[in-house]
Parts: structure tokens; sequence; C-alpha cells
């Protein structure tokens, strides 16, 4: 028999741990798969996701494991105003967040320019800039729809 998909991705999650000179744990795997699935996801919902993969394990190992990946690159912590803290494993590109006002889903948007940062300030005040982060507000499809929704 040949490796099925969950295996390919397992398999590709490890090299890339590898890669990054990390050892490869059932932890650290788990972590990378919960948020390939659920991207965006807070650390309350990796842990649930994590947990419910390899049975017991501690929230401390999770938020470990977090950063960690956040430390190597693998993984992207992203922090909206007034929400918790979200990670998602796409970091290979310059891309920014959608964010609803209601629910708080968020979804990724390309960036128009492709390239850091993406924006340019009106006064740099001598600092050489690398990244722009972007956060974009509004209602998600979802949240349009509920009674009492005007358009702006």
């Amino acid at each position: 028999m040949g490796p099925t998909g969950t295996d390919t991705l397992r398999l590709e999650l490890a090299e890339a741990l590898r890669s990054s000179g990390l050892r490869v744990t059932a932890p650290r795997l788990g972590v990378l798969t919960a948020l390939r699935a659920r991207p965006h996801s807070d650390t309350d919902s990796v842990i649930r996701a994590v947990r419910l993969d390899l049975g017991s394990v501690s929230a401390q190992a999770v938020y470990n494991v977090l950063a960690a990946l956040v430390d190597v690159g693998l993984v992207r912590r992203i922090e909206p105003a007034g929400s918790p803290a979200l990670y998602e494993v796409r970091v290979s590109d310059n891309h920014h967040h959608v964010v609803c006002r209601r629910c708080g889903a968020t979804a990724d948007v390309d960036c128009a320019v492709g390239r850091r940062p993406c924006l340019t300030p009106s006064e740099t005040s001598g600092y050489l800039l690398d990244e722009a982060e972007v956060t974009f507000w509004g209602l998600c499809p979802a949240c349009q729809t509920e009674p009492g929704t005007t358009p702006t």
C-alpha cells in the first residue's frame, strides 16, 4: 500500500521541521497539522485540535511548540486589534488579513503590490523598512446576512 494523503502531509511537515533545525515530535507535527487544517486559529483552538489528534497533551506544550515554530519562521503569529493572537502556516509570501468586526472570522488577502513593505509611509524617521502589517476590517459574508445589518 502507498502512503495516504495524511502520511504525505506528515512527511512534508517532518521535513519542514528538520530543515528549520527542530526535532520532529508528535506535538510539533500535531500543531502544524492543526494549523494547516484551520488557519488563523487561536491558541485554545490549536490545543483542542492537537488533543483530538494526539490525545493527552498539555496546554504548556502547545504554547511552547507555537513559540518555537514562530521563532524558526514555520508559523506566523498575527494579532488583530482586540483579538487574541492567531496563528497560520502561510509564511512564505507577503499577504494581509481581513477580519470581521462582528464574529472575528479572519481570512487572507493577497498583497496588491506583492513585495515588502507594500506601503510607503510619508516619513520613515530614519528606519529601514522591511514590512508593513495591514489588517482590513468589515463584515464577513455570514454576518452581512444577519438581520439588522446595513450596508456601508
